[in-house]
């Protein structure tokens, strides 16, 4: 769904009083989902040929990111927002990139510690940084780890150097081993990111990346298919990839191979040993709530009678203007009914354990027959299977995600 940009938040215009999102709907939520946090901070080295994210090359002096300022502006982003959530608990909070980890961790502290004096965090709170192995610096992880992080995800990509070079990478494969092995030290859970179907790649040589990553025992790991998105270097230069069925032979083996060593897959591209999924990422797959800060950062917010998505102005130096002014709101719209069902469809099947019926209709607010003509056509060609409380896609709704979810677009 293509959500408007309000001519008023061009400029960073004030968010709207808590009332306008109170006011009655045509949707009736009975209660209000799990919310979590997610913090951008959109400064890399160099940015990757395939990275479609809000990300921007550090440039200048003292690593070209102002630290300060930054944490600044998305402190005064929170304040603004806090009216939306207020008395909500925070369940999770991801700080994503851009690189995170080109923030030191000293910032990290005072940006966590001025977020608890804003938000009531859950008890057990899951604290996920991002980092890449181009920023590593020993005992640097330990640092985030004093700072309250509490969960690690490292974008090590390939353990390969020619892989590495062809995905732009800032590191090399000793860079990659010394980070995950700090990490494995530092953090009781860590994610390892990997790439497969890579330029130059066949199946020996995603083998010995399986290998190199599973000797670690990550306790999470996440696999995705190369992908050439729009308006990426690649998209101007296409390399040259594996062939489909190669693919799917890559896709095969990760699944075999991490079965082996105890990670089961519950997300189409996420796999995890028992009590380590991670539950920042689930929480957007089973329609949970979002506050995002940062320039570009989305959020989705639920309220007695509409489901709203906002995003903030993605470039970082209008971003920090505008939130230290009073807001950076780009955009801010209610999610159209119509498209309800297709928005909770695209994050809850690609969970292998699918969704509960009654969790549709507490998340959007509509009733199960909303969505009952396309669960039929969905079961009929063998993509998902239910029961009276559950749907899930089956091995073919997996490999045939997006046929699946389509079903449910509006008409």
């Amino acid at each position: 769904m293509t959500i408007p940009i309000l001519p008023a938040a061009q400029s960073g215009a004030p968010l709207r009083d808590v009332q306008h999102y109170m006011r009655p709907g045509l949707l009736q939520l009975s209660s209000l989902p799990p919310l979590s946090l997610y913090v951008h901070l959109p400064w890399c080295l160099r940015k990757c040929p395939y990275c479609d994210f809000n990300s921007h090359e550090a440039r200048g002096g003292d690593g070209g990111v102002p630290e300060a300022r930054y944490i600044d502006a998305l402190l005064a982003d929170l304040e603004a927002a806090l009216p939306l959530i207020w008395g909500r608990t925070v369940h999770s909070i991801f700080i994503g990139g851009g690189t995170p980890s080109l923030f030191a961790p000293e910032s990290i502290d005072r940006l966590l510690g001025d977020i608890r004096a804003r938000l009531r965090l859950d008890a057990g709170c899951e604290i996920t940084l991002e980092a890449n192995p181009g920023t590593f610096e020993k005992e640097r992880f330990r640092a985030y780890r004093g700072a309250g992080v509490t969960r690690l995800s490292i974008g090590v990509q390939s353990f390969n150097d020619q892989h590495l070079q062809a995905l732009g990478r800032v590191h090399d494969r000793a860079q990659a081993i010394a980070a995950v092995e700090e990490a494995a030290q530092a953090f009781d859970t860590f994610n390892l990111d990997l790439m497969y179907a890579l330029p130059g790649q066949d199946l020996a040589g995603l083998d010995e990346d399986l290998r190199t990553a599973l000797a670690f025992a990550p306790p999470h790991l996440s696999v995705y298919h190369l992908t050439i998105e729009p308006n990426t270097y690649f998209a101007k230069h296409p390399p040259v990839v594996p062939p489909d069925d190669d693919a799917y032979a890559m896709l095969d083996r990760i699944t075999e191979q991490t079965g082996q060593h105890g990670l089961q897959r519950y997300e189409i591209s996420a796999y995890a040993r028992a009590g380590h999924q991670c539950v920042h990422n689930t929480n957007y797959w089973e329609f949970g709530d979002y506050l995002g800060i940062g320039a570009g950062a989305h959020s989705k917010l639920s309220f007695a009678h509409r489901v709203v998505r906002q995003a903030r102005l993605r470039d970082p130096s209008r971003y920090m203007d505008s939130a230290l002014a009073g807001s950076a709101l780009a955009q801010d719209d209610d999610v159209r009914r119509a498209d309800l069902p297709f928005e909770y469809m695209l994050n809850a099947l690609r969970l292998r354990g699918g969704f509960a019926l009654q969790d549709f209709t507490e998340r959007t607010g509509l009733p199960v027959t909303a969505i009952a003509q396309a669960l039929d056509t969905a079961e009929a060609k063998g993509l998902i299977e239910r029961d009276m409380a559950r749907v899930r896609p089956t091995e073919r709704g997996f490999d045939f995600l997006s046929d699946l979810q389509e079903l449910f677009l509006a008409d």
